[in-house]
C-alpha cells in the first residue's frame, strides 16, 4: 500500500536529543507537569492497557485555561472505539467554562501580540522539538483514542509537528507594503496584524495534526487560541497542551517574564461531551471577544457555525465534507491507478475527508481495475486493533459510522450493485466493517451522493471524458478529486475543470504542509497551511502617511 505523502521523507531527519535554552527536569516516561498534580496511580487504572504506560503527565483530563488544569463540575468517558473500553474520564465543559477560556485568551492576545516574531518563531519550533521527542507516546494516544492503526498515528504526529516547525518559520514572514501614490508628500503603507482570538473547533479523524494546522498559524501570526477538540478524541489535546508547557519547565522567573516560553493563555483546551457540544461551540463562536472561528467538520455543522459568526461578522475558516471522485481513464496506467485508489480510499479506514468517494473508470479499462483493485484489496488490508502490528484497517469511530456504511452498501445492492469484495460488518466487533468494493454502482445509489467515511469503494462505469467530469462535478461540494491518466492534453483539461480546491494527479495522497489545503463549494471557505495559511490570522491595516 502506498505510503502517505507526509511519511515519505521522514527518514531524512535527524533530531538531537536536547534544546538550547531548554532545561527539562528528566522524569522516567515524560515530562514535569507545567502546573497542578499529575494523575496519580489510582486515576491511571481508569485507562485502557495501552495507555497505561504512558508518561502520567501526558494524560491528562482536566481542560487547559490560562496555563492552568482546571476540573469542571462534571465529566465524560471517552472510549477506545476497537474494544469500547473506557480510555478516562475527561472534564465535560459548559458555556461557563467557555467564556473563562476566551477571557483568558484575550487577555492573553494583548501580551502575545507584542511578542516579536523571531520569538513566537523560536517558541513554536520549541513546541515542534517536544512533540517530536514525545512522538511515540502521542502516537499510541491517538490509537487508543480513535483506533487510527499505530503506523498511522506515527505518521500524524510527525504531520502535526512539521505544521509547527512550518509556521515558525512563516512567523518572520509576514511582510507589509509600500504603495506610491499620486501625491507627493504622501506614503501608503500597508500592515499586517494579527485578528485576535480565534475559536479553533476540531475533528476526530485526525485529532492532533487538524489542530497544529490551524493552531500553528494563529499563534505564527500573533493570535490566541481557544480549542474545543471532538468529544471522542480529546486526549491528543491535552497532551499537546502538556507538550506545549514543557519548555517551560525549570526556566529562570526573569526569563519568564520576558516571554522565553508560550504565555499562559495563549493556547487553551475546553473539552466537553457530544450533550454540551452545541451549546459550548455556540458559546466560544458568539464570545464578542473571539475575532475569528476555524472549523473542520461537517458541513452541517459548518453551516451553524456560519450562522452563528454572521451575527458578529467574525472572520471564518471552513474545511467541511468533501465527495472525492477518483477518476480511471483508459490511457491510465493500472497498477500505479490501483496503487493511488488504495492509498487515497483506505487510510484511516476511510475515515478521512479527502478520502476518494465514488471511482469513476473507463469503459476500456473498466474490468482490469476493478480486478486489479480487489486483489490489492485482499492481499494488503488487514482488519485489527490498531495497536497490532500489520493492521491496516481499524475500526470505525462508533456503532453510528458502521451503519452509515452499512445503509449505503444495503442500498446500493438493493438497487443492483454487485459485492466484489467485503459487504458485510466484520467479526472483530461492532465497529468494525470489512473493506468493501462494489460494481455496477449507478448514480441513484446514497454512496455516489453521501459522504461515506468508511472503507467502502464504490465503481461507476463512465464513457467519456465529458460524462465523468459531469458526474464529478454534480456534487455540491468540491474539496479533492484525483484522476489517473497518461494523456498530457486530457491532464490539463481535467484538472482545469474539476470543481474542486485539491487535485491528484497520478496521485492518491496530496496532502502536504506546504501546499495550500481547502475546498470550493459548500466544502468551506480558506485554506490552510502552505504561505496562504498564517493570512486566515491576519488582517490588513492601510495607513497613509502625509505632510512629508
Amino acid at each position: 500500500m502506498a505510503t502517505c505523502i507526509w511519511l515519505r521523507s521522514c527518514g531524512a531527519r535527524r533530531l538531537g536529543s536536547t534544546f538550547p535554552g531548554c532545561r527539562l527536569r528528566p522524569r522516567a516516561g515524560g515530562l514535569v507537569p507545567a502546573s497542578g498534580p499529575a494523575p496519580g496511580p489510582a486515576q491511571l487504572r481508569c485507562y485502557a492497557g495501552r495507555l497505561a504506560g504512558l508518561s502520567a503527565a501526558l494524560l491528562r483530563t482536566d481542560s487547559f485555561v490560562g496555563g492552568r488544569w482546571l476540573p469542571a463540575a462534571a465529566t465524560f468517558p471517552v472510549q477506545d472505539p476497537a474494544s469500547g473500553a473506557a480510555l478516562g474520564m475527561v472534564a465535560d465543559c459548559g458555556v461557563r467554562e467557555a467564556r473563562a477560556a476566551v477571557r483568558a485568551a484575550y487577555e492573553a492576545f494583548c501580551r502575545w501580540r507584542e511578542v516579536s516574531a523571531k520569538e513566537r518563531s523560536s517558541l513554536l519550533r520549541k513546541w515542534y522539538n517536544l512533540m517530536i521527542q514525545n512522538k511515540d507516546d502521542l502516537a499510541r494516544i491517538i490509537t487508543a483514542e480513535s483506533g487510527k492503526p499505530l503506523k498511522e498515528a506515527h505518521g500524524e504526529i510527525l504531520y502535526s509537528a512539521f505544521f509547527l516547525e512550518w509556521f515558525s518559520e512563516e512567523a518572520r514572514r509576514v511582510y507589509g507594503d509600500i504603495i506610491h501614490t499620486p501625491a507627493k508628500d504622501r506614503r501608503a503603507l500597508v500592515l499586517k496584524q494579527p485578528i485576535g482570538v480565534a475559536a479553533v473547533i476540531t475533528p476526530w479523524n485526525f485529532p492532533s495534526a487538524m489542530i497544529t494546522r490551524k493552531v500553528g498559524a494563529a499563534l505564527a501570526a500573533g493570535c490566541t487560541v481557544v480549542v474545543k477538540p471532538a468529544e471522542d478524541t480529546p486526549f491528543s489535546a491535552l497532551a499537546l497542551a502538556e507538550v506545549n508547557q514543557g519548555f517551560l519547565l525549570d526556566l529562570d522567573p526573569l526569563l519568564l517574564a520576558s516571554q522565553a516560553g508560550i504565555p499562559s493563555g495563549v493556547y487553551n483546551v475546553i473539552p466537553c461531551s457530544r450533550k454540551n457540544a452545541k451549546e459550548v461551540g455556540e458559546a466560544i463562536c458568539t464570545d464578542p471577544l473571539v475575532s475569528k472561528i476555524s472549523f473542520t467538520g461537517s458541513t452541517t455543522t459548518g453551516k451553524i457555525l456560519l450562522h452563528h459568526a454572521a451575527n458578529s461578522v467574525k472572520r471564518v475558516s471552513m474545511e467541511l465534507g468533501g465527495l472525492a471522485p477518483f477518476i480511471v481513464f483508459d490511457s491510465a496506467n493500472v497498477d500505479q491507478a490501483v496503487a493511488g485508489a488504495m492509498a487515497s480510499k483506505f487510510r484511516n479506514t476511510g475515515q478521512t475527508c479527502v478520502c476518494s468517494n465514488q471511482f469513476l473508470v473507463q469503459r476500456g479499462i473498466h474490468d482490469a481495475f476493478v480486478k486489479a483493485f480487489a486483489e490489492a484489496m485482499k492481499k494488503n488490508l488487514r482488519v485489527g486493533n490498531g495497536f497490532e502490528e500489520g493492521t491496516t484497517q481499524g475500526p470505525l469511530i462508533n456503532e453510528k459510522a458502521v451503519e452509515k456504511v452499512e445503509k449505503q452498501v444495503n442500498d446500493a445492492v438493493s438497487k443492483g450493485a454487485t459485492v466484489v469484495t467485503g459487504g458485510k460488518r466484520h467479526q472483530l466487533g461492532k465497529n468494525f466493517f470489512e473493506p468493501t468494493l462494489l460494481c455496477n454502482v449507478t448514480q441513484d445509489m446514497l454512496c455516489t451522493h453521501e459522504e461515506t467515511f468508511g472503507p467502502l469503494a464504490p465503481v461507476i462505469k463512465f464513457d467519456t471524458e465529458e460524462e465523468a467530469i459531469a458526474i464529478a462535478n454534480a456534487a455540491d461540494v468540491g474539496l479533492a478529486g484525483y484522476f489517473y491518466s497518461q494523456d498530457p492534453a486530457q491532464i490539463w483539461r481535467v484538472a482545469e475543470q474539476l470543481e474542486v480546491g485539491m487535485v491528484g494527479v497520478n496521485e492518491g495522497l496530496i496532502s502536504s504542509v506546504e501546499c495550500p489545503f481547502g475546498g470550493v463549494k459548500q466544502s468551506g471557505l480558506g485554506r490552510e497551511g502552505s504561505k496562504y495559511g498564517i493570512d486566515e490570522y491576519l488582517e490588513l491595516k492601510y495607513v497613509c502617511y502625509g505632510g512629508l
